[in-house]
């Protein structure tokens, strides 16, 4: 029975655990929105919202107190400079965790945990990624139309014969 064992041991020993977490904090900070197991999602959703409270506080003090959890400065910047003042009138409830479904290879269940608020800046990001794409796929067959120009794509409707 697990009778007052509270908390998420996520199959790892202390340090692995306090350092998966730590990352995956780092990463929603830096990425507005993470997929992994439902159950790491629920370990860092309490840590992610503490982070985001002591970004709102802005005091030089808040700032250490971030930097020796999160990983990396530019996470601390980010959290102070971008997410804390978009949840400058909200008292908590600063994520959000959305069930996928089964992982593939090992059937796992996944899970999105995501920054409430950050839709514009994960639009802007997939808008963005779609364009390159775009852009990449023109190239391509540019490249392609120049390397075979008597090979060019004849009309795509062929003559009937029954007409």
């Amino acid at each position: 029975m697990r009778h007052r064992n509270a908390g998420f041991k996520l199959g790892r020993n202390t340090s692995h655990r306090r350092a998966v977490l730590r990352n995956l904090v780092t990463s929603i900070v830096l990425l507005d929105r993470i997929e992994t197991t439902i159950t790491k999602c629920k370990a860092s959703q309490p840590l992610v919202e503490k982070m985001i409270t002591l970004g709102k506080r802005g005091t030089v003090h808040a700032r250490r107190q971030a930097l020796s959890y999160l990983m990396t400065p530019e996470s601390v910047d980010r959290l102070f400079a971008v997410v804390a003042p978009r949840y400058a009138d909200r008292n908590g409830g600063y994520t959000r965790i959305t069930r996928v479904g089964p992982r593939k290879g090992d059937a796992a269940e996944m899970a999105y945990i995501e920054l409430l608020g950050a839709e514009q800046e994960l639009d802007a990001k997939r808008q963005k990624r779609a364009d390159a794409r775009e852009k990449k796929r023109e190239e391509l067959a540019k490249q392609m139309e120049e390397q075979n120009p008597s090979e060019a794509p004849e009309s795509t409707s062929e003559p009937n014969p029954e007409a």
